[in-house]
């Protein structure tokens, strides 16, 4: 391949060496950007986001009192249904909502929201 003696630099070898760096530094930055979705982050998801919501720590421990009593035949199934349902809403309350749908505690619109009447 014959090049001249002023020809542009992008026609050079290090032109090429250039863009092969900058395509490995991309490649390696994506990877290192990406890691967790790659690789996995080691811990299950759902395990690590549960073991640090106060609103899932709270309503598991109601929720294994509830079944204990069920087992225990002090309640029927519909009054355990009810009393989770009542749980779950003490829970959201001590926990100031943690753990709840983006509108806020229980699924209830933001403070300062006015339906259009």
């Amino acid at each position: 391949m014959a090049q001249a003696a002023n020809g542009a630099f992008i026609d050079r070898p290090a032109a090429r060496a250039l863009a092969a760096l900058v395509f490995v530094g991309a490649a390696a930055f994506l990877g290192y950007y990406e890691r967790d979705r790659l690789f996995g982050s080691g811990v299950a998801e759902g395990q690590a986001g549960a073991a640090n919501d106060p609103f899932a720590l709270c309503f598991a421990e109601r929720a294994a009192q509830i079944d204990q009593m069920v087992k225990d035949k002090v309640v029927s199934a519909a009054q355990a249904a009810d009393f989770k349902g009542r749980a779950e809403a003490m829970c959201r309350a001590q926990t100031k909502g943690a753990g709840g749908p983006p509108g806020g505690a229980g699924g209830r619109p933001p403070p300062g929201f006015t339906p259009v009447r």
